[in-house]
């Protein structure tokens, strides 16, 4: 007879207890037209976007220019952990938030925020939020790279009348130009430092310092040569300047 009572109870509880958290979970949830599994599916890539966030951040902003103009000073200079990897990384990143500010704010005001308030769809929220980096990025783009990523793109995501570069075809040319202007700067920081080196080189050997390394000697001359220039404060002033 006790089990005759206690199972209907039972299952009244554990029906209760269902009910209970699937209420929890839609108040959870955002409000919205979609049903719950598609707001869980949103959710789940908002979550990927944001774990692939680093890799974006490199593959759409000025990072990558700057991360190689701070490596290069550091190989200019002949020092090989000084400044910390950590303290390079950190400046070049504050760096590109500095420049990207107005690309971030435009896809926050007209992309994002009327996402998070419910006034746009998603497909109108996304071309928000891509439109000021594909415009950024097209005014850093070489034409020569990005023509040969037309060419070699397959015709469904070519340049469309309409003129809007696909960003499968505009990120890579991108970046590639960016390298390249990486490695220019990187040039121009290397070369006064690599005269030192020849000068201090020249005059070990004439003074028959034959088992001295010159690279001991020309260390302090470089470094004593960039803080009086003032170094830091000229390279990071041109690489801002060189988005303008």
């Amino acid at each position: 007879m006790k089990r005759r009572f206690l199972t209907p109870a039972l299952l009244l509880v554990l029906t209760g207890t269902a009910m209970a958290q699937t209420s929890l979970l839609e108040g959870l949830l955002p409000p919205g037209s979609a049903s719950t599994s598609g707001q869980i599916m949103q959710m789940l890539a908002a979550l990927t976007v944001l774990s692939i966030a680093p890799g974006l951040l490199i593959m759409v902003t000025s990072f990558t220019r700057f991360a190689i103009a701070f490596s290069m000073l550091r190989s200019g200079l002949g020092l090989q952990t000084t400044p910390a990897n950590l303290v390079m990384i950190s400046l070049a990143l504050f760096m590109t938030f500095y420049v990207m500010a107005p690309v971030f704010d435009r896809a926050w005001q007209n992309g994002v925020q009327p996402l998070v308030n419910n006034q746009i769809t998603q497909e109108v929220a996304i071309n928000e939020i891509a439109t000021p980096f594909r415009e950024f990025m097209l005014r850093q783009v070489r034409d020569k790279d990005l023509r040969l990523f037309e060419d070699l793109a397959d015709e469904s995501f070519r340049t469309k009348a309409n003129d809007v570069v696909d960003m499968r075809i505009l990120i890579p040319a991108f970046m590639i130009s960016e390298l390249r202007r990486g490695f220019e700067i990187g040039f121009l920081i290397v070369l006064p430092f690599l005269v030192i080196d020849l000068i201090v080189a020249t005059l070990t050997m004439s003074m028959g310092m034959m088992m001295l390394p010159p690279t001991v000697l020309s260390l302090p001359f470089k470094i004593l040569f960039f803080v009086l220039i003032d170094g830091w404060n000229i390279l990071v002033g041109s690489l801002i300047r060189s988005f303008s």
